[in-house]
């Protein structure tokens, strides 16, 4: 048994030995020299596999000849077959939407089919012989063309002066008959209305069928047509005077022609769809049918030569795979032993690293007296430690200051969040002032309406005492109390609806609470609180909201986005009492977005103001009293709780747009103010971001 283990272990030592010696070797050679060597290498695998590429080559490239014959006829093809099909597409086009910019390219296009035939497929050797068959049925198809023109030109004279004269005719007669009804309350009013809503219709409907050839619209445009002839004979009956009746009379004249006018646009609008299908679309068919063919008898070629291609090719991919394997092996055995000469010293580098970067300092890097590049990385190293042992020392001291400067961020966004929440209840302040004022009003005439009528009543009651009651005193009595009440009601809604809506806003604002509103009433509702600060300015609001864009999100911070956009405008764009106009626009982006759009035709901005537009506390107005949180906010509230976008665009002198999309159901979570308002939070850190 001891013999056997001494036996056994030998080999194993020699074998550990012996690759160290070879690495010791190899390093005494420069790393540089090692990979050159290897690439050596490679170089000699690559001139040994060109020289039996170059002649497998000259085989190749005979194959390849008809192969890439077969592809270039075969590209002929599919552009013939492409600007045929695209041709057909522009006439159909042309013949609903003529214009001649659609005329120019079908003719260019044209001169493009005839030139790739008597240009590129005539002198292709592969399709020489089937040209002149291409050629005939092309120019069959490019002559249906002309004759389709023809007629379409014939079909454009008939609806301008058969069909669209009668019909201006008839809006003239129709001016006369309205215009010598002397009230509407005539008799022949309520028949002249049927027949004017018929001519309107009549109108739409020859139009649709003139541009789209709806059987439906035909047979609303003749249905028309004898609702106006019925309502003829019952205008004349019921005519006040000459001039009705001549209209009338002319009026049915044209009702006539406008009648044969249609029948003969229906008629010749067949006869175009006949030729567009048996001329235009059957040869255009035959075109591709033809060039089908052809296509089909390119694929047999192709194949054939691709075949002969393959043959070859993997007659020499099997010689180049021979002599591949036997220089693999040569080249895998040097880089093992080139790659153990560098791996096991890197190795050691490696295994020094790690315990730097573990903190073990302490630990000393091996390998750095070799002579080699990896020598020198080990010397690199060691340098490293030695830094790594002073900037540890250095970093207790910033981990302090970071402590305290953190501290000192804290207080300040603290701060901040305060101003802001002090802008938010300066801004509903303004508002409660403004609506107080605008109730004011109607309040007012309604407590004048009130107290007079009461005045009224007493007088009333008095003179029943005093004398015998009568009709005409009774009947003034009424008619001042229906008055009165009119106008009680009117205001007291005004003031109703006032009241409501700032209510609304109100509430809205006070709290975070998330639920499904009404795009278009909210935006009422906000307008209709910020209407009093209109009146102090010469600036006129536009609203264009759609009814039925429903958000399920915070109403509140929407109330507040709205108002702060609009007293930033009030402030900035119409400054100085500058008059002008706000847009307040939406729309649906797809089918999860909405658009809403702010608009002004204001003052405008500078490049530079807009690029700090959005930065809290940046203002130009700070010495009249500007915070410059407006904008921050209503960022904030976009980008945060809403989960939308917002884009700045103004010019100086322009105005400014802002455009927000926003989420239908919203993406954020009420923001720290809000949230602190209810009760559910205490002021945790935000990190204020901006444009």
């Amino acid at each position: 048994m001891p013999q056997h283990d001494g036996h056994a272990g030998w080999p194993q030592g020699l074998a550990a030995r012996g690759r160290f010696r070879i690495v010791q070797w190899l390093r005494a050679v420069p790393i540089r020299w090692r990979i050159l060597s290897i690439a050596l290498l490679n170089s000699a695998v690559v001139i040994v596999l060109v020289a039996l590429i170059w002649n497998g080559s000259k085989v190749l490239s005979s194959a390849w000849d008809d192969v890439r014959q077969v592809r270039e006829s075969d590209k002929i093809l599919a552009k013939l077959e492409s600007e045929t099909s695209r041709l057909q597409n522009l006439i159909h086009r042309y013949i609903n939407q003529p214009s001649p910019d659609l005329f120019a390219e079908i003719l260019l296009l044209r001169e493009a089919v005839l030139g790739t035939l008597t240009t590129r497929a005539s002198t292709d050797p592969m399709l020489s012989d089937s040209v002149e068959k291409l050629e005939r049925v092309t120019s069959r198809f490019l002559d249906g063309f002309g004759e389709l023109r023809t007629v379409q030109a014939t079909i454009a004279k008939t609806y301008d002066e058969q069909v669209l004269a009668p019909t201006r005719d008839m809006a003239g007669l129709y001016s006369v008959i309205e215009g010598a009804t002397g009230h509407r309350d005539a008799l022949i009013w309520p028949a002249l209305g049927k027949s004017r809503e018929a001519f309107t219709s009549l109108l739409v409907a020859a139009n649709a069928y003139y541009l789209s050839l709806a059987s439906a619209s035909a047979e609303e445009a003749r249905r028309n047509t004898d609702t106006i002839e019925k309502t003829i004979p019952i205008m004349a009956d019921q005519a006040e005077n000459d001039l009705q009746r001549m209209a009338l009379e002319r009026l049915k004249t044209k009702t006539a022609e406008l009648r044969a006018g249609l029948a003969k646009l229906s008629e010749q609008l067949a006869n175009r769809t006949d030729l567009l299908r048996n001329t235009i679309d059957a040869s255009q068919a035959d075109a591709i049918g033809a060039i089908d063919d052809l296509s089909v008898k390119m694929r047999q070629r192709e194949q054939k030569a691709q075949e002969t291609f393959d043959k070859t090719l993997s007659d020499i991919s099997r010689r180049v795979l021979s002599i591949a394997v036997i220089f693999l092996g040569i080249i895998m055995s040097a880089g093992v032993l080139i790659a153990l000469s560098i791996r096991l010293p890197l190795a050691q580098i490696m295994a020094s690293m790690r315990a730097i970067t573990t903190g073990d300092y302490d630990r000393a890097v091996q390998g750095t007296t070799a002579k080699d590049e990896v020598g020198a990385m080990a010397r690199a190293v060691e340098v490293f430690r030695e830094n790594a042992i002073a900037k540890r020392e250095t970093e207790d001291e910033l981990r302090a200051s970071k402590e305290r400067a953190e501290s000192a961020l804290l207080e300040l966004n603290t701060a901040q969040q305060n101003l802001i929440d002090a802008e938010r209840l300066a801004a509903l302040g303004g508002l409660v002032a403004g609506v107080a004022h605008e109730v004011n009003n109607p309040i007012g005439i309604s407590l004048t309406v009130a107290s007079s009528f009461a005045r009224r009543a007493d007088m009333f009651a008095n003179e029943l005492k005093s004398e015998p009651l009568r009709r005409s005193k009774l009947d003034e009595f009424v008619r001042t109390s229906r008055d009165a009440a009119q106008q009680l009601v009117a205001n007291l809604q005004r003031a109703g609806e006032l009241i409501q809506s700032f209510k609304q806003v109100a509430v809205d604002r006070s709290h975070a609470e998330r639920r499904q509103f009404n795009l278009s009433e909210s935006t009422d509702q906000i307008v209709a609180s910020l209407r009093p600060v209109l009146k102090k300015a010469a600036i006129g609001l536009s609203v264009d909201v759609p009814e039925g864009l429903m958000i399920d999100g915070y109403p509140g911070a929407y109330g507040q986005i709205l108002t702060n956009l609009f007293l930033n405008a009030v402030n900035h764009a119409f400054s100085g009492g500058r008059s002008g106009t706000i847009t307040i626009a939406a729309r649906a982006r797809g089918a999860d977005d909405i658009e809403i759009i702010f608009a002004d035709d204001g003052a405008g901005m500078t490049p530079d103001v807009q690029r700090q537009a959005f930065d809290p506390f940046f203002t130009t107005r700070r010495n009249e009293g500007g915070t410059g949180l407006g904008l921050h906010i209503v960022y904030n509230l976009v980008t945060q709780q809403l989960g939308g976008r917002m884009m700045l665009e103004s010019r100086v002198g322009q105005g400014t747009t802002f455009r927000i999309i926003m989420p239908r159901i919203a993406k954020g979570q009420p923001t720290i103010t809000d949230a602190a308002a209810d009760g559910t939070s205490q002021w945790p850190n935000r990190t204020m971001s901006s444009t």
